[in-house]
């Protein structure tokens, strides 16, 4: 045998001799050998105990394996997911962890949780996903670090998840085009039950009312933040006996769908419809024509949720639940007066 191979099974039976004593599984010392989170205060301390008296301590951080952070996505479609994947690799990288992509695809979110269970792997940063209950309910009882941003339904007290002030970026995308003289504006909504849709919705009938415009429901269509469902939702827009002289479509992949559809019928942006985005990814500024959009803080977005991973990973508990970041509003040549309109 290898002396790397002895050090292996002597190590095994360590921990073996250890979780025998203290009544547990070698699971459990492994995840106090490692720093895990989610062992319970009275027995992380008799494991401790124990390993202080056999004298074999924790992982310094030269013998740790390499800490990984687990970054998944229900699909990696949209511009969207693109860049919200460079931002949390970039601060990942940063704060000095490897960071894995996966999807909800072909790999449940249970079984990802399953996985942060795995040595080395400081938890999950889950993006634009649905979050069953049940699952959330795992994730507070056994204190797996996990962060959302932008999760398709509202999570439980006690699961933080990061995000951007959509109301306020809707507020000003809407509060644009009326500056520019539209009155009869449309908008391809998010799904309602999104709290990132919703709140855009909001937004949008918050900045009609103040300029006294009443919510009409015939211009509003509600679709996934995906591009097929959008070109057929601005058609039926478009081809309304009173349609619309400028739409708010609440992501890039939309406003792609939306300029393909005032395509396909012969509008032209912007002379004879103002386009407004919602995201401001790189298609955004390489549409034609480049699109006027709501952008929001994609560096920032991997940052935070990095950093609150590290921190719940430490035993540290978010102060609030929801961090939302400041938007900024990027305009191009997507949007004109009115009057210029044919």
């Amino acid at each position: 045998m290898s002396e790397s191979s002895a050090r292996q099974a002597y190590k095994h039976g360590l921990l073996t001799s250890i979780a025998r004593e203290a009544g547990v599984s070698v699971a459990t010392v492994s995840k106090v050998v490692h720093g895990k989170p989610d062992v319970g205060p009275a027995t992380r301390q008799r494991i401790e105990a124990l390993l202080e008296e056999y004298g074999a301590g924790r992982e310094t951080p030269e013998a740790a394996p390499a800490r990984r952070i687990y970054a998944v996505f229900r699909d990696l479609d949209s511009p969207y997911t693109l860049e919200v994947v460079r931002g949390v690799v970039d601060a990942g990288s940063q704060a000095g962890f490897e960071v894995v992509i996966g999807t909800t695809m072909h790999r449940s979110i249970a079984q990802w949780l399953d996985a942060c269970s795995d040595p080395g792997v400081l938890g999950m940063i889950l993006i634009i996903s649905m979050m069953a209950e049940h699952d959330q309910k795992r994730v507070l009882s056994k204190h797996v670090p996990v962060v959302l941003i932008d999760p398709l339904s509202q999570p439980l007290p006690g699961v933080p998840s990061v995000g951007v002030t959509d109301w306020h970026g809707a507020h000003d995308a809407v509060g644009h085009l009326l500056e520019l003289g539209h009155r009869r504006i449309g908008i391809i909504a998010g799904r309602p039950h999104s709290p990132a849709g919703g709140a855009r919705l909001h937004g949008y009938r918050a900045a009609l009312h103040n300029a006294g415009i009443e919510y009409d429901t015939a211009l509003v269509r509600s679709t996934d933040f995906d591009y097929g469902e959008s070109v057929t939702a601005t058609t039926e827009l478009l081809t309304l006996p009173e349609r619309p002289t400028a739409i708010f479509a609440t992501s890039d992949a939309q406003a792609l769908g939306t300029l393909e559809a005032a395509r396909a019928l012969r509008i032209s942006v912007p002379d004879d419809l103002s386009v407004v985005s919602f995201d401001d990814t790189s298609a955004a500024a390489t549409a034609s024509p480049p699109l006027t959009a709501v952008r929001q803080p994609y560096d920032e977005l991997g940052q935070i949720a990095t950093s609150l991973l590290v921190d719940m990973s430490n035993g540290k508990s978010p102060v609030v639940d929801r961090f939302e970041l400041a938007t900024a509003f990027t305009l191009r040549s997507s949007t004109a007066a009115l009057v210029a309109q044919r």
